[in-house]
């Protein structure tokens, strides 16, 4: 997968003359094109997320990944950013309202945001980031030929679930048996979960696949936790499964382990993940060669460059764990 690397870049702007000149020759580049007509007015870029506040991380990376690539906000774009605030069953109709509205292109953050947009639209370019696995999501047809309208940033759920299994297990030597609990509707969750089942007997781990759909079904599966479990936390936020996983750690001190720094902030003992406002900046990229013309099932889908090991030492000292020496070495980030 292709890793971001940022240049500068600014929208082709051609003089009156040539343009005319080309024209009438019949060889006008549609990039050139493209830039040329749009010049009048900044490009408007839909925004589509569920969380609880305007500006994510994501958003936050994309507004600063467009102003280093030269798209200034409000010179030459504007956002519209519309979200759900963590109602998950709103996110079709936020997309046919953004989609109606006229922009030019959609920038969709996780899956549960991206998969109603494209299932509206056909024809209005989307990126996405802080997808776990796209494929899975049946976004996109295949990594390197994403086909359709849509491409964008994977945060590389399912790949990253063996190197999650370990850094549990090295953190909690006790854990025998790991619980993969997900919403039955995150694709993404569910193929991460089911790799970890895949691989779990090379480390000597039981590991239990779960969907559910509602908080009861939820509730009784956690019930079922014994001894010797660990968890493995989704990184889907429907139910708010990561939120109940942080509670029982921090209440009951079972094992578990996050995806995403954000959680170890929040006070999760251990995290592995992508950085989302790292995600947002990766993905300004795609965003940019969109609107100079490119097509979004030319670019290939690109892993997210940016993956963090987190510890809360705070955490640690509360519950009474020794962080093992091997795993604190390798921490890019150690709280506090």
């Amino acid at each position: 997968m292709s890793r971001l690397r940022i240049a500068d870049w600014r929208l082709p702007i051609a003089p009156a003359a040539i343009v005319l000149a080309v024209f009438t020759l019949g060889v006008l580049a549609s990039p050139l094109a493209a830039g040329a007509q749009r010049a009048s007015r900044p490009y408007r870029i839909g925004v589509l997320h569920t969380g609880f506040f305007e500006e994510i991380p994501s958003v936050a990376g994309l507004k600063a990944g467009l102003k280093v690539l030269g798209l200034h906000e409000g010179r030459d774009v504007t956002l519209d950013i519309r979200f759900t605030r963590g109602k998950v069953d709103e996110a079709p109709t936020t997309a046919a309202a953004l989609v109606k509205s006229g922009v030019d292109l959609i920038f969709a953050q996780t899956e549960q945001s991206a998969r109603p947009v494209k299932e509206i639209t056909r024809t209005i370019p989307v990126v996405f980031a802080e997808v776990g696995d796209p494929v899975a999501a049946n976004l996109v047809a295949s990594i390197p030929r994403p086909g359709g309208n849509i491409t964008g940033i994977s945060s590389l759920v399912t790949e990253l679930t063996p190197k999650r299994l370990e850094i549990l297990k090295a953190t909690f030597p006790g854990v025998r048996r790991v619980w993969a609990v997900y919403h039955a509707d995150d694709r993404s969750s569910g193929a991460a979960a089911h790799k970890a089942r895949e691989v779990a007997p090379v480390l000597k781990l039981d590991v239990v696949v779960q969907g559910v759909r509602t908080r009861e079904e939820l509730v009784t599966q956690l019930k079922m936790l014994r001894p010797g479990d660990g968890l493995l936390s989704p990184p889907g936020l429907t139910l708010n499964i990561p939120g109940v996983i942080l509670d029982l750690e921090l209440m009951s001190k079972w094992p578990a382990l996050f995806y995403g720094t954000f959680w170890a902030q929040a006070g999760a003992l251990v995290s592995y993940g992508s950085d989302p406002y790292a995600e947002g900046v990766q993905a300004a990229r795609l965003v940019a060669r969109i609107l100079r013309g490119e097509r979004p099932q030319d670019l290939p889908v690109e892993g997210t460059n940016r993956i963090e090991l987190a510890i809360n030492l705070k955490t640690a000292r509360s519950l009474g764990i020794t962080i093992p020496r091997e795993i604190l070495v390798r921490a890019d980030r150690v709280i506090e």
